[in-house]
C-alpha cells in the first residue's frame, strides 16, 4: 500500500506504486505554518474523525505564536483538507491500511512536522509495517523520524540541506488536476488474488 502526501508527494509515490504494482492512496495532511513565514512549520494536522495534530514547540516558542493563533491556523488547514478530500477523492474508496505493509511517500523532508503527523495518523490505522520513503531529507530530521517507523528509504541526506526544491530539476508546483489524474491510474485497494 503506497500512501502519498499531496500534492508534491503524489508524483513520487506514483513512481513507487507503479514499480511495486501497488495501490495508491493519500494521507491528507497540512502544514501549520507560522503567520509571518508560512513555509516554517509550527506543526501539522492530518485528516480523520479525530484529526491528528503535531506541534513543533521549538518553532512555536521561537515565533511567539499564541495558542489562539495556532488553533486558528489549524482550523484553516482543516478546511483545506476538507476541500482536498472532496476534490481529490470524491467517492473513491479509501484503502485499507490495517494489516498491510504501508509505504508513506513525499517529495522530501525538511522540518519533518508534516511527515510526523502523517506517520502518527497512519500508525493509528495499525499497518503490519510502516515504511517511510523519500528521495531527499534533512539528516537530523530523518534521525528523529526513525523511531516512528519500521524502516526508512532515503536516497540523499545532504550535509547542507537548504530546501527540497534544490534537489529537483523541475520543482514546479503539482496541481490539483495532476493529483486527480495520477490517482485515476491506480486502484485504491489491492485486488484479492485467487486461491490456488
Amino acid at each position: 500500500m503506497i500512501l502519498a502526501l499531496p500534492r508534491g508527494g503524489v508524483p513520487v509515490a506514483a513512481q513507487v506504486a507503479d514499480r511495486l504494482q501497488a495501490p495508491l492512496d493519500l494521507v491528507l495532511v497540512r502544514k501549520i505554518g507560522a503567520p509571518m513565514q508560512p513555509e516554517l512549520a509550527m506543526g501539522a494536522v492530518v485528516d480523520g474523525e479525530q484529526p491528528v495534530i503535531v506541534r513543533n514547540q521549538d518553532i512555536i516558542d521561537l515565533t511567539g505564536v499564541s495558542e489562539q493563533t495556532f488553533d486558528a491556523i489549524c482550523k484553516e488547514e482543516l478546511v483545506e483538507i476538507d476541500r482536498r478530500r472532496e476534490r481529490y477523492l470524491g467517492n473513491r474508496a479509501r484503502s485499507e491500511v490495517t494489516g498491510q505493509v504501508a509505504i508513506i511517500v513525499d517529495d522530501g523532508i525538511a522540518t519533518g512536522a508534516t511527515m510526523l503527523a502523517a506517520i502518527r495518523a497512519l500508525r493509528a490505522r495499525q499497518p503490519k509495517e510502516l515504511i517511510l520513503a523519500v528521495p531527499v531529507a534533512h539528516l537530523e530530521t530523518l534521525q528523529r523520524l526513525h523511531e516512528e517507523v519500521d524502516a526508512i528509504i532515503c536516497l540523499d541526506t545532504p550535509r547542507d540541506f537548504g530546501a527540497i526544491g534544490y534537489y529537483y530539476r523541475d520543482f514546479s508546483q503539482v496541481s490539483d488536476d495532476e493529483v486527480i489524474a495520477i490517482l485515476k491510474r491506480f486502484p485504491s485497494t489491492k485486488m484479492a488474488t485467487p486461491a490456488s
